[in-house]
């Protein structure tokens, strides 16, 4: 599972050379290699055998990273790998040099890794991240031709439905989780019962039956599938064939156990399938496109596939995994024959296609052959399965119309089906020579590029002729691994005598062959879809909803919350805040066991009264005196870093006072770029104005009185197993540290901070976004005292920026502060590595080596620094998130929990033994991280000044052009 995302992070790292041979190699590697790897496997799921690998991750919680294969996981995981592996070999010939090969075959393997992470996932939870996965890699493979919008269009909408259809997913799988008492897969599949009895059981089974109907293109569903043939070929044939699509119906098969056999489940699913089954073969009859007719296809045989499960029968659950293997083999080498004819002849437009046999030969008579397997001829695959359909169709599994009408339904589909494949074949291979083809002179293929549709046309053909030597056994694992002991008698042979499942077969074939021989000229006239249904266009259905829920429910919830003013959306900000602490303590009440204060120091007290003076000047002088509130804040925070001090917390010392130099110097660095306030403002304010300022000071004061309310009640209540004695107690014999704050941090906490570093990267890279769009006031572009004595210099060197100025004017200041960066960087790493038993530890020493580059920034300027040290924020930023995860990934080698560490003293020469602790390479991300983003956000502000440079020197050029 990990190797296809491996794989797609090293073809990503070929980007740059654009090269073909080593990104197919990789892509070829990694899909023989799971082939070989899950071949291996066979011994070991045969009757009924599972393999379970259990990775522990959150086993406080029931949430562990849970591997699981059985029969059935099997035989997608091999149709995931060979069927990938003959995509790659396939694109190899399909894409053109001029497309970024690398960004193709890194976007495929991530596909590939994401559906295999959904086959073998044994928790339900790891099976919906994997889920989303496929939306999210699916998405950039349909979009990976950007320039053409109709790539765009059917990439966002695909991401939107299926995406839309995951968050139910999770939804529905979180409530199976809570019925069962747990998320681990085996246990929800033995609890069917409870299920099934729960009262949460139609909830449960709507969400989950909105995921699998909206991945697998189900009714009503169904129009996002076509909209997606604007993606290569390539990925066409791995998505309607392996992956992707047969998500969904890979699903409703792998919760079969614990969901069917309600009527609930037979009425909704049978609606969806058979509906599916019915429009999309009538859709594909009218297709005027290749890809468009085999997309149609692939939503009748998907319902199909559903109808099949919607009756709750063992044997109708045998046929529709039988199905989901042939229709995986003959879909995908009917996509490479159009994907051949596309690149043959230019077009795949079948009213310009005719009598390519004699052109193509080898290619057309193997794709006639797997159409023929699509219509369901004898001797070939579709035609077993669709047996089965019959034979389930004429049974009678509940007593309502839908079960009725079912064989009659079928038969239609059926014919609809020959129809539209006579027409694929007769319509691209018969006929008079093609004239006004965009590719004047079409030919066979390269011999390697036609080797796929070989391969799996041959398989239709065996498996079609001798199906028990085939496909017999595999089939058997893989059903028994799903049905267990109800697994049914069945028969793959060919030939069952004379029987209604064969007359409905005939009657199919002759009345397709009917249909098709009527109406064809009919079919190649429709152009503006098919007739009863030309006005009824999902796409436009889509858009229009999207149309209503961005432009008008958004709008009109901007024009009611929204404002392009700060102080609104913080007023809203602070009073949901308010609502979040008064309204739990309201519902569940409020026992506090406070003491009341005694040994009052008197110091102590005078330097908060100061602290808080501070605080209210900054809040009163924040709207006209920028600066000196600035200056009033950071005297807030320096009588907090005291009070840590006072309070014999050093370590958080330290913190806030990296943090206060690090955002007083970014917050100044922005005030430049502010508009002008003025004083007399304050005398022309109307009476609303004022009271809307005295409703803001009602609502922070009464958020600063709550805060202090529950923080003094939290730290004088009397609770017996405090939960600080367990921290102080185990942060040496379980951490490995003696500075319990920085143990707690990356040990016991760990998972915390692991995200909490994740949500400071992407506040870092939001603030560089909008930096980068972000324009100065008008009166901020007008020159400064600074920027009017640089202006002596402007005619000799033109290129300077502000930090040139400072330079000349603070010359011995800024030779200070360039000498002081190796000093910085060594007290950072002393920070460093002592962080773990003394005060120090990853985040301060990141904070120190930031204030090393702010300083640089500050002395030189932007262009002197950005010259002399070479600082990439976004690869710190990767690599410490990279580094932080590795930490925790690494303790699972040894079978431990996720970001579970060791300790252990290292004997080093000269030195002695030096205590170490593994936490210490999570610290490290924690650093690279904490460097990166601030540094981020400093290129972004010191960026400013170059891009006001310009914007001056344009404004100064209008002047001159207008005198």
């Amino acid at each position: 599972m990990i190797l296809p995302f491996l794989g797609s992070i090293l073809v990503a790292c070929t980007l740059r050379t654009n090269s073909r041979f080593l990104p197919v190699s990789i892509a070829a590697v990694v899909a023989a290699v799971i082939s070989i790897a899950t071949a291996y496997l066979y011994p070991a799921i045969a009757n009924g055998g599972v393999i379970r690998y259990d990775i522990e991750w959150l086993p406080q919680l029931g949430l562990n990273l849970t591997l699981r294969m059985d029969g059935f996981a099997w035989m997608f995981a091999m149709l995931v790998g060979i069927i990938g592996l003959l995509v790659v070999l396939y694109a190899r010939y399909y894409m053109s040099d001029d497309d970024p090969i690398p960004r193709f075959f890194s976007f495929l393997l991530a596909f590939m890794g994401s559906m295999l992470g959904i086959v073998i996932s044994g928790n339900v939870i790891l099976l919906a991240i994997f889920w989303e996965l496929t939306s999210i890699s699916s998405f950039l493979l349909i979009s990976y031709w950007h320039h053409n919008p109709a790539a765009r269009d059917g990439a966002r909408m695909a991401l939107t439905v299926t995406a839309t259809g995951g968050f139910c997913l999770l939804a529905g799988l979180l409530i199976l989780g809570h019925i069962a008492g747990s998320y681990d897969l085996d246990t929800i599949l033995a609890s069917g019962d409870a299920i099934r009895a729960h009262p949460l059981y139609l909830p449960a089974l709507i969400s989950v039956l909105i995921g699998a109907f909206t991945k697998s293109a189900q009714f009503p569903f169904h129009f996002w599938l076509p909209n997606a043939m604007a993606a290569p070929t390539p990925v066409s044939a791995y998505l309607h064939s392996a992956t992707m699509v047969k998500a969904g119906v890979f699903l409703l098969v792998r919760l079969s156990p614990a969901l069917s056999g309600t009527y609930e489940w037979f009425l909704i699913v049978g609606i969806a399938g058979l509906s599916t089954l019915v429009l999309g073969a009538y859709f594909a009859m009218f297709q005027q496109d290749l890809k468009g007719l085999l997309a149609y296809s692939t939503i009748s045989h998907l319902g199909l596939i559903t109808t099949l499960l919607s009756l709750g029968s063992p044997l109708a659950t045998v046929a529709a995994i039988f199905h989901m293997l042939n229709h995986a083999i003959f879909k995908a080498s009917l996509f490479m024959a159009a994907g051949i004819i596309d690149h043959e002849t230019g077009t795949r437009d079948m009213r310009r296609l005719s009598g390519l046999l004699q052109y193509l030969p080898i290619t057309g008579r193997f794709a006639m052959i797997a159409s023929a397997a699509m219509a369901g001829v004898p001797l070939l695959n579709g035609f077993l399965s669709k047996e089965m359909f019959f034979a389930e169709a004429v049974e009678t599994h509940a007593d309502s119309w839908l079960d009725v009408s079912l064989p009659y339904f079928a038969v239609l589909a059926s014919i609809f089906s020959v129809a539209y494949s006579l027409r694929f074949i007769h319509t691209v291979f018969f006929g008079p020579k093609p004239v006004d083809l965009p590719i004047a002179a079409p030919h066979e293929p390269p011999r390697w590029m036609r080797f796929p549709i070989e391969t799996l046309v041959v398989a239709c053909l065996v498996i079609g002729i001798v199906p028990n030597f085939a496909i017999g056994p595999v089939l058997y694992h893989a059903s028994f691994s799903v049905l267990g002991e109800q697994m049914p008698y069945y028969s793959l042979s060919i030939w069952h005598g004379f029987n209604i499942p064969l007359l409905m077969s005939v009657m199919a074939l002759a009345a397709g062959v009917l249909i098709y021989i009527v109406f064809r000229n009919y079919f190649a006239r429709c152009d503006d879809g098919p007739p009863w249904f030309r006005h009824l266009r999902g796409q436009r259905i889509f858009e229009r909803i999207l149309v209503t829920v961005s432009w008008r429910w958004a709008r009109a919830l901007e024009s009611f919350f929204g404002t392009r003013n700060l102080q609104p959306q913080l007023r809203l900000v602070v009073f949901a805040g308010f609502l979040a602490g008064v309204v739990p303590l309201y519902l569940l009440g409020f026992q506090s066991r406070m003491i009341p204060p005694s040994n009052l120091d008197l110091p102590f007290a005078g330097m908060w009264l100061i602290g808080a003076g501070l605080a209210m000047g900054t809040a009163y002088l924040a709207k006209y005196h920028r600066l000196a509130a600035l200056v009033m804040l950071g005297g807030t925070g320096l009588i907090v870093c005291v009070t840590f001090v006072w309070l014999s917390a050093p370590d958080l010392a330290i913190t806030q006072l990296l943090v206060e130099i690090v955002t007083t110097v970014l917050i100044l660095l922005g005030l430049r770029w502010l508009p002008k306030r003025s004083e007399e403002a304050k005398d022309t304010l109307t009476l609303r104005a004022r009271f809307r300022r005295f409703r803001d000071f009602l609502l922070a004061t009464a958020c600063g009185v709550g805060m202090a309310f529950v923080a003094y009640a939290v730290m004088t209540m009397r609770v017996p197993d405090a939960i600080a004695n367990f921290f102080l107690q185990n942060a040496y014999s379980q951490g490995g540290g003696t500075n319990v704050v920085n143990v707690i941090l990356v040990d016991f906490r760990g998972f915390d901070t692991l995200g909490e570093i994740a949500v400071l990267g992407i506040v870092a890279l939001t603030v560089f976004a909008l930096l980068r769009r972000f324009r100065p006031a008008a009166d901020s572009i007008g020159p400064t005292m600074q920027q009017k004595a640089q202006r002596r210099y402007d005619e000799e060197q033109p290129d300077r920026d502000l930090g040139d100025t400072v330079r000349d004017y603070l010359t011995v200041p800024s030779v200070i502060m360039q000498w002081m960066f190796p000093v910085i960087i060594t007290l950072a790493v002393y920070f460093f590595t002592r962080g773990h038993d003394m005060p120090g530890g990853g985040f301060a020493a990141g904070l120190t080596m930031s204030i090393a580059f702010l300083l640089q920034y500050l002395a030189g300027g932007t262009r002197w620094a950005e010259e002399r040290i070479r600082i990439l924020p976004l690869h710190w930023m990767g690599a410490g998130l990279l580094v932080a995860t590795a930490g925790g990934v690494g303790s699972w080698v040894f079978g431990y929990p996720f970001l579970t560490s060791h300790t252990r003293y290292v004997e080093i020469p000269l030195i002695g033994d030096v205590p170490a602790a593994s936490a210490l390479i999570f610290d490290l991300g924690v650093f690279l991280l904490v460097v990166g983003s601030t540094v981020l956000i400093l290129v972004a502000l010191a960026h400013q000044s170059i891009r006001i440079n310009r914007l001056r020197a344009q404004l100064e050029e209008t002047k001159e052009e207008a005198a």
